[in-house]
C-alpha cells in the first residue's frame, strides 16, 4: 500500500517536525520512498509526548509550562495514578524515598513451607497451560568480545552449552515437571523471545539450526524491540542522513509497546498473540543471567496467591556501597531507586531486625499478568522516558552536510521495564538466594566480576549444592555439570544417593553418573 506524501507532510507539519522532508525534492525516488516509509513508521505525536514527558521530569532540565503539564489520561485497569502523575517525578523536587512495605514482600529465604507451596501453585498454573516466558534478548556480546546476539554465548561449561540452549533446556525440563505433578499431559509453555534490529536475523537462525532446542517450532514467537528517533535538545527529530532519520533502542521497557505491535503484516501482536492461546501469566526475565530459573513456579506462585498484578524478584543487598538499584518506595510508589540516588545514610540505614532498610536488590526478573499488560499503553501517557544526552551525528539542515558534534547536541529516549512499577498497585517483591538465582553476564573475560569465569563458577557451584543434597560427595577440584535434561531446580536427582564423583563431566542422564565415579 502507498503512502500518502502529501498527509504524512501535514502530519509532520502539525507536529512541528516539518523539516525532516527538507531534502525530499532532491532526493532520488529510491530516497524519497525510504525516508517515507520510515517517517510513516514513526508515531511522531506520540514522539512528541514522549518528549515532553521526558523534559518535565527531567532535573537537569526547566521545561516550559506546556511541558510541565502531563497528559493525565485514564490509565486503565490494574493501574493506578501517582501523585506526581509520572515514573520519575516532574521538576523540581522528587519524593522521598522509603523502605518497602512489608505486605509487598515475601522471601523464600529460610522459609521452605511457604516456597513449597508456592511452588504447587505455579505448577498448576504451568499444567494448566496458562505461563508464558518472555525473554529480552536484544543484547549483543559486544563487551564479551562476541559480535553475536549474547543469549549464544558459551560460558565455558563441560557441556559447550550456550545460554539459549540452558533456558531452552529449562523450560522442556519444567514441562515434564509440571505433567508428573498434575498428571497431565501436553504442558507447553510458550516463549516469546524479543530480540532487537540487529540480533534478529542472528538469533532466529540459530534457533532453526538447533531445531529449536527441542521446543515445538509453533510454541517459539520473536518479536522485535522498537527504536524511537534522537531527538536535538529543542524536541526536534535528528536527520542522520537527508533520506533518514537517526533512530536508537527505546530500552527494555520498550517491550510494552513492542507487545502491541503485529508480528507482520496480517498477523497479531504479541499481546493478542497471549489472550489467543489463553496465558494467563508471564514470567519476563534478561538473557545474561545463567542461574534464571525460567517461569520459576515457586515466583508464579506467590505473585498468584497474592493476587499481584506484576511482580519482582529481588535479592538481598548486604554491603550499603553496592552498585545496584533497589526496590523501594517513592511517596505512595513503587520504584526502583538507583545506588547513586541513595544518601550514604539511607543506604546504610538498617530496619528493626538489623538488616539493609533498603536491600531489596533489583535483577530484572519480572512477573505480569495478561490483564495488567493490556492496561500498560495508557501508563505511558504519564510515564517519563529517560534522557541520555549524546553526541549524534547528523546532517546540516542548511547545506546537507554531515556534522559530527564534538560535544551531545541531543539525547536518546530510553524506558526502562521497572519504569511500571509506579503505577502498579499490587506489587510482589519476592526475595531469592543470590547463589542460586542471580549470576549476571556483563563483561568481558578475565574480569573479576559479572564475566564467563564467574558465570560458570556460579553455575557449578550450585550444581554442586544440587548432588550434595541428593546424598552424593564431590571430590574437591571436581566440576559436575547436570544439564536441564536432567533436573530444573536440583529434582530427580535421587540416582546419585552414595555416589562419589570422582571426575569432571557432565550428567545428561542417571547413565552418565557411571563414569564419573
Amino acid at each position: 500500500m502507498s503512502t500518502d506524501v502529501a498527509a504524512l507532510r501535514a502530519l509532520y507539519d502539525a507536529a512541528g517536525q516539518s523539516h525532516v522532508f527538507t531534502f525530499y525534492d532532491r532526493l532520488a525516488p529510491a530516497e524519497q520512498a525510504a525516508l517515507v516509509a520510515q517517517l510513516a513508521s514513526v508515531d511522531v505525536a506520540r514522539v512528541n509526548r514522549i518528549y515532553a514527558n521526558a523534559v518535565a521530569a527531567d532535573p537537569t532540565l526547566t521545561p516550559g509550562e506546556s511541558d510541565r503539564r502531563l497528559d493525565d489520561h485514564h490509565l486503565g485497569p490494574g493501574l493506578i495514578a501517582t501523585d506526581k502523575g509520572a515514573s520519575r517525578s516532574p521538576s523540581p523536587a522528587p519524593d522521598e524515598v522509603l523502605p518497602l512495605p512489608e505486605a509487598a514482600c515475601a522471601t523464600i529465604v529460610n522459609n521452605a513451607a511457604d516456597e513449597a507451596r508456592w511452588r504447587a501453585r505455579g505448577l498448576d498454573a504451568v499444567a494448566a497451560n496458562k505461563v508464558a516466558v518472555l525473554l529480552m534478548a536484544g543484547g549483543q556480546g559486544t563487551r564479551l568480545g562476541s559480535a553475536s546476539p549474547k543469549g549464544m554465548y558459551d560460558i565455558g561449561l563441560p557441556s559447550g552449552m550456550t545460554l539459549f540452549e540452558i533456558q531452552a533446556a529449562r523450560i522442556r525440563r519444567l514441562e515434564k515437571v509440571a505433567e508428573e505433578r498434575t498428571g497431565t499431559k501436553g504442558v507447553r509453555i510458550r516463549w516469546y523471545v524479543m530480540t532487537s534490529g540487529p540480533t534478529r536475523t542472528e538469533t532466529k537462525k540459530y534457533f532453526e539450526e538447533k531445531g529449536y532446542f527441542g521446543l515445538k517450532k509453533d510454541d517459539v514467537v520473536f518479536f522485535e524491540q522498537g527504536v524511537l528517533p534522537a531527538l536535538s535538545s529543542d524536541g526536534k527529530l535528528l536527520l542522520s542522513t537527508p533520506s533518514s532519520i537517526a533512530l536508537s533502542p527505546d530500552g527494555n521497557g520498550g517491550l510494552y509497546a513492542a507487545l502491541r505491535r503485529p508480528l507482520g503484516p496480517g498477523q497479531p501482536s504479541p499481546l493478542e498473540d497471549l489472550h489467543a492461546h489463553g496465558i494467563e501469566y508471564i514470567h519476563t526475565y534478561g538473557v545474561d543471567n545463567c542461574l534464571v530459573r525460567v517461569a520459576d513456579p515457586v515466583f508464579l506462585g506467590c505473585c498468584i496467591e497474592r493476587n499481584a498484578a506484576s511482580g519482582v524478584k529481588c535479592v538481598r543487598k548486604v554491603d550499603p556501597t553496592e552498585s545496584v538499584g533497589v526496590l523501594a518506595k517513592r511517596g505512595d510508589a513503587y520504584a526502583v531507586v538507583e545506588y547513586s540516588e541513595l544518601s550514604k545514610e539511607k543506604a546504610a540505614q538498617r530496619d528493626a531486625t538489623g538488616q539493609l532498610a533498603f536491600r531489596a536488590a533489583n535483577i530484572v526478573n519480572h512477573f505480569f499478568t495478561t490483564a495488567y499488560l493490556d492496561g500498560v499503553e495508557a501508563m505511558e501517557r504519564r510515564m517519563a522516558f529517560h534522557i541520555a544526552r549524546k553526541k549524534i551525528p547528523t546532517v546540516d539542515l542548511a547545506t546537507g552536510a554531515p556534522f559530527t558534534p564534538a560535544t551531545p547536541n541531543g539525547m536518546k529516549l530510553e524506558l526502562f521495564i521497572f519504569d511500571v512499577f509506579p503505577f502498579t498497585p499490587s506489587l510482589c517483591v519476592l526475595e531469592v538466594e543470590r547463589a542460586g538465582e542471580f549470576s549476571p553476564l556483563k563483561n568481558a573475560p578475565g574480569s573479576k566480576t559479572d564475566g564467563p569465569e564467574t558465570s560458570r563458577r556460579d553455575l557449578l557451584a550450585l550444581m554442586r549444592k544440587w548432588i550434595v543434597a541428593a546424598g552424593a560427595a564431590v571430590d574437591d577440584g571436581v566440576d559436575v555439570e547436570v544439564t536441564p535434561e536432567v533436573t530444573y531446580g536440583g529434582e530427580g536427582l535421587e540416582f546419585l544417593h552414595g555416589k562419589v564423583i570422582k571426575r569432571s563431566g557432565v550428567i545428561r542422564r542417571p547413565e552418565d553418573v557411571a563414569q564419573l565415579v
